[in-house]
Order: structure tokens, then C-alpha cells, then sequence
């Protein structure tokens, strides 16, 4: 397609009329403001990606945002694009300790400005064949990218546009006027600047301490749980998030006449002391603290140790109803007998278990001890979005490579401590930190004789540093800790010690040096530098990533995705996702080592699903169902739907040994809803069992009511569909020997004579045969219906949603399931999928030119089955027109990135054939002779999002080049 004309296009649809002329989304004008979908720091990200060289020119630029735009320097600098950045000292808002960061990055040309009211925000992307530019009111500081109210326009122009030549010509001015960034002008700029007064929001004084929204969610579910007379629950809560302020706050509902607070560690009884008496007031003389160096065992809130509260001497001071409430502090440590003990003495009338881990309690069941009764759970990606945290920017690097071999868990600890392993791990701390400041890191290892000799090493590189593992008592730990928050060492090396149970605030840097071996682990090391400290704007997350097999497990934890879905995982790792003011970024080998990971691991294995199955049974302290799993968001139930050794979710809890007692027409009943209604792509099947289950037959008028209640569409051919669905008539194909129909039991479920539907008499039968039957399928339909809330039910498909062929055969009301010989399209009636695989497995492509391909966001090129010609039944029928000249058949688009990626394709909405672009064309078959197919231009009703179109196309060499 020609450039200019689809610049034209772009340029009248923004400026002049955007519904008589179409537009490429990426090159018309846009307004870019920072919202909850995007952020104008992504499209920032997107041009970077894609130029030969960019200029920039902004006035303020601010540290917190220079590890993302220093990881984006990083990954053009392999690719050998240069930048040059214009900036000013204007009103001395840029620090020196900004622009000795900027010196580092080797791509970057960098000027200052010495025009006195340099204020200007702009960005330059040359592109192959245009410019793009960002103009508005964004500086390059992390609260204009990602959070602030900002106006930006973009536009894209030819090199030649009068527009883009103003631009650069006012740069080029600028840019001779000003000034080189070199070590000498920021001497003298050092020596000159006058620093602003800074100010820290932190807890103290008398200001009044109220919930937030997420406490407010936790208190109002605790209430809940003891009006139902409960005495235990638990409370999980990320390192950070308030969990002592939350208990706190119950206290104070709760209203008890005596308190008693219980912890591990004598350090954090004052802490804890003090942030109670601070929402519940009163005097200071009602809190006591009872541990080995204070008894004050009278004070009406008493907050002890649990190593002097467990002694029977000091316990049975106390009567055994002394304390109403009674809370429990690192609630995953009460398995210990100390703990145990207490909690057989005291009986409070309620119990509160505080704790961030509980999945770290080994082989004690921490949920059994709370009565299963889990009031409420904060997790990390929640609180970094309520701001409860220090936002942090993570990169993802690839880690030191000895004679072509990179990392892996073989490794001997001569390569793991190698000087040339440290001098690249030192090349990137000093790359992505702030050289200017003493570090607060923290570095994680694999090994405790690579902690010892890693420290050791980096002691002698003048970056003081000490080993910590469990050979350490717990006073040498604490003073490495004092001396870490000092500045007396920059860096404690550890292996797995400080996963959770330590509380070090000034941590600014987490270094990652070692395979990730799960996601809670990941979390936890993540979460040791997150807790908010005055000055402490943001930490820097450096995870040296080697060839791992757990590697996959990163983007999956970064985001908290349980799905177990590669698809979901591979696009968190194809963009740069944003987090609040969190950034994440990977280097492109450190990307494309994940996505090795990924294409080896299953996911959805026998194993991960047994493991997911027994932690929730934990917590629930029952069989977890699969609606369970959907409202404890620890697993995708459409994991147990997709696995083809499991027709349903009862034969996956025979595998576990739960004993299930099912005939063997239950059975297929239920692979049938399992497999064919549950995933959720329609509710109209699963709404009319539903009320089937409740009331002996139903008129199509109630099913009408249900319809519009739920904001379902109906019409006659979605009647008849249902028909066809529930008779299995639909199903009535080959399938191997015997009819798909017949794995289902091969009876009609729903009879309807027009007026009325009921159940079949076979499957009332069935229902009567037995409570696991009963319990499974209600269970299966109500997850089904979960499952739809993402889908859009007033239409038959979703934008952006994925679906196989046999659902859309299904969706679309045909009579069968014609999936097996659809292929690549099925010309039908009045519509027509078609269903492109853009990266084809090379074994499959039988010529380098027959390639469906994205002319832009707006249009994809498309060829026909071969031998097709202009003159074909089928293709008459497709390019068939009505007397006003419109296209008969509505064309639904489907496609994905690969057949990696399994059955389901992405729906991309109605598509219009251009008339002008259907021609004859020849490719090259299996043998080499051409055949005969037709080319066409299919223009999208709705331009795809950028995102969309990037992930469909962008090529990941591990991932589809194999």
C-alpha cells in the first residue's frame, strides 16, 4: 500500500472528517493523555521501538524515570540507534545526580539549554519513511509519563511535512545554542545548585490514621465473618500494606476490654505498640509491653513475645478469659509449639492470624488453625495500585556468558563468582542505579558459598558488602542490618533468609541472582524493598536472568497471573507493562530467554493443576469446586475445561483420590457442559439449565425475561440453535469412529415442543442418581456464567476475545459443527469467518508469498483457498453485493499469532472486502507449480488497538523462529 496515500488518509481523518475517510490509528493525529488502559509513556515505548533515531527535547527530567528510559537506551543501543536529548537547568528543577545518570547512557547525545524560560516537551521519532511527533505538556518525569493529567498531540508527517521542518529547525536552534553535558559543566553545575527543600509524607505526630479502601474492604469482611459466629480468622496482607494498622483498626471495632498482642521478635513490639495507640489513643500507661526485658503485665493492651508468653509461669498469670481479642502477628509462624501453647490456654471470644506467607508454613496447615476462615487477602500488584507502596522499576537483564554458554543451574560457583561475572554484574547495578547515592540493596543468590564469596568480592570493588545466611545468629543479623541502614555496607548477600520476617524500609535495590524458583519466592524477594521510607521514591529491580527452565514463571508473577495460560504469559512479556507507577522492561535476549521457558514448560500439567488443587483445599480446608477457584483467584477453571485428558472437573478430583461416584451417562453429561457451555463463551445454554435445574418446564417467554435480565441478544436463530445444542443434533458429526454426539451420551438433555422446554427424561433420571452428579454440574453452569461476565452478551462475539472454530460455528447458529472442514474460512449463508494463523510453522508455508499480512491497523491482505479463481462459486458468493452496492455476507475476522498457540484465535471484529484490491494472483504449491488463488484487501469496521496488532505480528526469534 503506498506510504503517502496512507498518510493522506491519516491526515483527513484526524484534521478534516473521520467518517468519510478511513485511517491507519498509528499515523493519524492523536490526543495522548495518561489513562487507566495506556499511558503516554507507552506510546512513547512503541516509537522508540520502531525509530532509526529520535530527538527529545523537555525541560524537566526527573531520576525516578530514568531506569525505564535508560533500559529502552539500552535495548536501541543494540540495535545501533543513537538519540540526542535537549534539556535545561531551568529554575534548577533537574539535579545534578540526574544529569551524572544521563552521562552513563552511551547512546544518548545530551545538551542543556541556556535559554533562561526553556520550557518546551517534545519528542522526534525519524521513522523509515516519516517523522512522528509528541508535543503537548509532558516532561520526561515519571508522574507526566504515567500518572498526571497531561495533553500531548501526536502526529505523524512525511519528511518533507512544513510541519515537521518547523520542529526541527526550532531544535537545530536550540540545539547549537546550548551546551555539551560533560563531566566539567556538571562540576560547575554542582558546585552552583541550590537544592530544593524536599518534603517526606511519613506516619507520625498526631495526624489521624484512617483506613483505606482495601482496610475498609477487610474490616467490613471480618465483621461479616464474626456475625456468623466465627472466633479464628486470618488476614493475608503483602510486606508493607498496613497489616499492624489493619489489626488496629478491628481492635477498635471490636471494642475488647483487654487486648493481647502476640509477635516473634521483641524489635517489632514497639513498632506495633505504637501504631496501635495511635488509632485507638487513650494513655500510654493501657500499653504494656511483656517480653524478657518488660513485664508490664496490667496494661489493658498487652503486646508480647511469644518466647516470654508461652512460658507457663508467665501464661498463668493471666486467666484463660483475661483477653477478648487476641491477635497473632506472622500468623504462618503458629504452627510452633510456643505459639500452639498459647492459643490452648487463652480463650478470647475472637482470634485475628496476621501474615503475608502462609504459603511458606511447611507442613503445617495455617488455614486449619484459623478455622479455614479467611477474611481477606491484599496482594502486592493491589496495593503497588492503591499506592500502599514504593513503586519500583524492574529490569529484566540477561545474565554473564562464558564462552557462549549463558547461566544456567549447573553452574559451578568458579563461573557464578568469576571477576568477569562480577564486573557485568557491576556494569548493570552502575548502569540502572544512582552512582551519586549510597545503595541500600539487597542481593539474592543461589548458593550460600556464592553469597560468601560474592560479598567478599564486591568488598574488595569498594562496594562494602556482607553475606548473610542461616549460619549467622540472629544478633549478627541485626547488626548487619543496622550497619546496611547506616551506609556502613551498601549491599547484604543473601540466598533465601530474608524471603519474608525481616523489615528493612531503606532497601532502594534488589538484585536478583539466581533462578526464580516459584512465584511466591519471587514476590517475596520483590517485596523486601517495597516498603515506603522518607526519601525513598522508588527501588530498582535488577534480575539477572540466566537459562533457566523456571524462567517463564517472571512475567507470570510480576503480574499475578494463575491462569496457567502461555498466551496470557507471552503477552505480558511481548509489551513494557506498567504497574501504577511501576515500570517493567526486559532486555531482547533476556525476553527471548523467557520465551524458550515458556515453549518447553506445560502449564496446564497434571502436576501444576494437582499442586494448585491441594493449596486451595488448604485454605478452604474442603474440595475446592471449580466456582473456587475463580472467587480465591488462584487458578483459572479454564485450565481444567482445556485439558484433554480431563472430560470434567470430577475426573480431575478422581485423580487427587476424592472419592466421586458417578454413573457413566453422568459422566458424559458432564464432559458435555464441561467442554462444550462452561468456558463461557454464550450463557444462553447455561441460563436455560440453570432454570431447568429449579422449575419442572419453562416457557420461551420466562426465557425471554432471563435473556434480558442478563442483557443477553436473542432472536429466532438463537432459539433454534439452543434446540440443536441441547438435542446434541448439533454434534452429530464424525468424530473417529462414532459420532461426537455419542461421547455426550448421544440423548437430547432439553426437549422443547415449542411452547415449553424441560428436561429430557434420561437426564432427570440422571439427576436423581446420586448428590455428586447434582453438585458438579450446578457448580460447572455457575462457573460457565462467571466465566461470561468477560464476554459481551448482547453480541454473538467479543471484540479481542478467543474462540476455536467449533465455538464460532456454534455462536454463529449453524445446524453442525463444520469446524473439521472449515480450514482456513466457510463461505456460509450470510456470514463467513475466516481464521488466519499469522506466523505459519515454516513446514506449513508452501511459499514465502503466501502470507496473510497486516497492511496496518486498519486492513489486513488476504488470499483464498487455492485453486480458486475470480469466476469460483465461493468467491462469487464472497464478493457478492446487494442492489445499494453492500456486501452481503458479514465477514468475522479471527487470527493468532502462531499454532503454538493451540486452538483459539483472537476475534478482530467485521471486516469489509475493498473492492479495488480483489485480484487473480499465482503462489507456488507443495510441487512447486503455481496455483491459482485470489487476493484481497479485508478492511476492519473497528481499527485494531496498537497492542493487538503488535503482538499478532512482532516476530520473537526463541518464540516463532525456531
Amino acid at each position: 500500500m503506498n506510504e503517502n496515500h496512507d498518510l493522506s488518509q491519516a491526515i483527513l481523518h484526524g484534521l478534516l472528517d473521520q467518517q468519510r475517510y478511513s485511517s491507519n490509528e498509528m499515523l493519524a493525529p492523536k490526543l495522548l493523555v495518561n489513562t487507566a488502559q495506556e499511558t503516554i509513556w507507552e506510546h512513547l515505548l512503541d516509537e522508540f521501538e520502531t525509530c532509526l533515531t529520535f530527538s527529545i527535547a523537555v525541560a524537566f527530567i526527573t531520576r525516578d524515570m530514568l531506569t525505564p528510559f535508560k533500559a529502552v537506551l539500552s535495548e536501541l543501543a543494540s540495535k545501533g540507534v543513537h538519540g540526542s536529548l535537549l534539556t535545561s537547568d531551568y529554575l534548577g528543577f533537574n539535579e545534578p545526580e540526574m544529569f551524572a545518570e544521563l552521562l552513563k547512557i552511551p547512546n544518548l547525545t545530551v545538551k542543556v539549554s541556556q535559554n533562561a524560560g526553556f520550557h518546551v516537551k517534545g519528542y522526534i521519532f525519524e521513522q523509515e519513511n516519516e517523522k512522528t511527533l509528541i508535543i503537548g505538556s509532558a516532561n520526561l518525569t515519571r508522574s507526566a509519563m504515567l500518572k498526571n493529567y497531561e495533553w500531548n498531540l501526536r502526529l505523524t508527517a512525511s519528511q518533507q511535512g512544513a510541519l515537521v521542518q518547523q520542529v526541527e529547525e526550532q531544535f537545530a536552534l536550540q540545539w547549537g545554542q546550548a551546551v555539551s553535558l560533560t563531566p566539567k559543566w556538571l562540576e560547575n553545575y554542582q558546585e552552583n545548585y541550590v537544592r530544593r527543600p524536599q518534603t517526606f509524607s511519613q506516619a507520625g505526630g498526631k495526624q489521624k490514621i484512617t483506613p483505606n479502601q482495601m482496610q475498609r474492604e477487610a474490616l467490613a469482611r471480618l465483621d461479616k465473618i464474626r456475625q456468623k459466629g466465627a472466633r479464628r480468622a486470618l488476614l493475608i496482607s503483602a510486606t508493607g500494606t498496613g497489616k499492624t494498622y489493619l489489626g488496629a483498626f478491628d481492635v477498635q471495632a471490636f471494642a475488647p476490654k483487654r487486648f493481647l498482642f502476640v509477635v516473634h521478635r521483641e524489635q517489632i513490639l514497639e513498632a506495633a505498640r505504637a501504631s496501635f495507640f495511635r488509632v485507638l489513643g487513650g494513655r500510654q500507661e493501657d500499653y504494656g509491653i511483656l517480653s524478657g526485658r518488660s513485664k508490664q503485665t496490667n496494661a489493658k493492651y498487652v503486646f508480647a513475645t511469644v518466647q516470654t508468653l508461652s512460658k507457663a509461669s508467665v501464661m498463668q498469670q493471666f486467666a484463660p478469659d483475661e483477653f477478648e481479642y487476641l491477635l497473632i502477628d506472622e500468623a504462618h509462624r503458629s504452627g510452633a509449639a510456643s505459639y500452639l501453647r498459647i492459643l490452648e490456654y487463652f480463650t478470647p471470644r475472637f482470634v485475628l492470624g496476621m501474615t503475608a506467607t502462609p504459603e511458606r508454613t511447611d507442613d503445617f496447615d495455617v488455614f486449619e488453625l484459623f478455622d479455614h476462615n479467611l477474611a481477606y487477602e491484599i496482594r502486592l500488584q493491589q496495593a503497588l495500585e492503591e499506592k500502599m507502596l514504593t513503586p519500583f522499576h524492574y529490569v529484566g537483564v540477561t545474565d554473564y556468558e562464558y564462552a557462549g554458554k549463558m547461566i544456567d543451574e549447573t553452574t559451578s560457583l568458579s563461573r557464578l563468582v568469576a571477576n568477569e561475572r562480577v564486573d557485568h554484574v557491576l556494569a548493570q547495578i552502575n548502569y540502572y542505579t544512582d552512582t551519586n547515592q549510597t545503595p541500600h540493596g539487597l542481593i539474592f543468590c543461589s548458593r550460600q558459598d556464592e553469597a560468601q564469596e560474592l560479598a567478599q568480592l564486591l568488598t574488595e570493588r569498594q562496594h562494602p558488602s556482607r553475606a548473610l545466611t542461616n549460619e549467622q545468629s540472629i544478633a549478627q543479623r541485626d547488626q548487619a542490618v543496622k550497619d546496611l541502614e547506616n551506609g556502613r555496607l551498601e549491599y547484604l548477600v543473601t540466598v533465601n533468609i530474608f524471603n519474608e520476617g525481616i523489615d528493612i524500609p531503606c532497601v532502594d535495590q534488589v538484585i536478583l541472582l539466581r533462578n526464580t524458583q516459584s512465584s511466591i519466592v519471587f514476590i517475596q524477594q520483590l517485596g523486601r524493598g517495597l516498603r515506603k521510607y522518607p526519601g525513598k521514591e522508588y527501588v530498582t529491580v535488577i534480575d539477572f536472568i540466566g537459562n533457566y527452565k523456571n524462567n517463564y514463571l517472571i512475567p507470570m508473577a510480576l503480574h499475578d497471573d494463575r491462569s496457567k495460560n502461555k498466551d496470557n504469559a507471552k503477552r505480558e512479556l511481548a509489551f513494557k507493562p506498567i504497574l501504577g507507577l511501576s515500570t517493567i522492561n526486559f532486555s531482547p535476549i533476556a525476553k527471548q530467554r523467557i520465551f524458550a521457558a515458556l515453549d518447553q514448560v506445560k502449564l496446564d500439567s497434571l502436576h501444576q493443576l494437582k499442586q494448585a488443587y491441594y493449596e486451595l483445599k488448604q485454605r478452604l480446608g474442603r474440595v475446592p469446586l471449580l466456582c473456587d477457584y475463580l472467587e480465591q483467584g488462584t487458578l483459572s477453571p479454564q485450565v481444567f475445561f482445556n485439558n484433554k485428558r480431563l472430560p470434567h472437573y470430577g475426573a480431575f478430583l478422581g485423580k487427587v483420590k476424592e472419592k466421586i461416584n458417578l454413573t457413566q451417562y453422568q459422566a458424559q453429561l458432564l464432559s458435555f457442559v464441561s467442554q462444550e457451555l462452561a468456558p463461557g463463551k454464550r450463557p444462553h445454554e447455561l441460563l436455560l439449565l440453570q432454570l431447568l435445574l429449579k422449575e419442572e418446564q419453562v416457557s420461551e417467554q420466562d426465557l425471554i425475561s432471563v435473556f434480558k435480565e442478563h442483557n443477553c441478544y436473542y432472536n429466532e436463530e438463537l432459539f433454534n440453535s439452543l434446540d440443536l445444542i441441547l438435542s446434541l443434533q448439533f454434534f452429530a458429526i464424525k468424530a473417529g469412529k462414532k459420532l461426537k454426539s455419542q461421547e455426550y451420551g448421544g440423548l437430547p438433555l432439553v426437549e422443547h415442543d415449542g411452547f415449553y422446554y424441560r428436561l429430557a427424561p434420561d437426564f432427570k433420571a440422571a439427576l436423581q442418581a446420586g448428590k455428586d452428579f447434582k453438585r458438579l454440574l450446578d457448580d460447572a453452569i455457575e462457573c460457565g456464567l462467571q466465566l461470561n461476565k468477560e464476554y459481551d452478551s448482547q453480541q454473538q462475539f467479543t471484540l479481542y476475545q478467543r474462540y476455536s472454530r467449533k465455538d464460532v460455528c456454534r455462536l454463529l447458529n449453524w445446524s453442525k459443527d463444520l469446524s473439521a472442514p472449515m480450514y482456513g474460512y466457510w463461505v456460509g449463508e450470510k456470514e463467513c469467518p475466516i481464521f488466519i494463523t499469522y506466523h505459519k510453522d515454516k513446514k506449513a508455508v508452501r511459499s514465502k508469498d503466501y502470507r496473510n499480512s497486516f497492511a496496518d491497523n486498519s486492513a489486513i491482505k488476504w488470499y483464498s483457498r487455492s485453486p480458486r479463481t475470480l469466476e469460483s462459486a465461493e468467491i462469487k458468493r464472497l464478493l457478492a453485493r446487494d442492489g445499494q452496492g453492500r456486501q452481503i455476507l458479514k465477514l468475522h475476522l479471527f487470527a493468532k499469532r502462531s499454532d503454538a498457540e493451540g486452538q483459539g484465535y483472537t476475534y478482530l471484529g467485521l471486516a469489509d472486502i475493498a473492492p479495488d484490491s480483489v485480484q487473480e494472483t499465482q503462489l507456488a504449491g507443495a510441487n512447486g507449480r503455481p496455483k491459482k488463488v485470489v487476493q484481497m484487501e479485508l478492511k476492519f469496521r473497528k481499527p485494531l488497538p496498537y497492542q493487538q496488532l503488535k503482538f499478532l505480528t512482532e516476530t520473537q526469534d526463541v518464540n516463532d523462529g525456531r
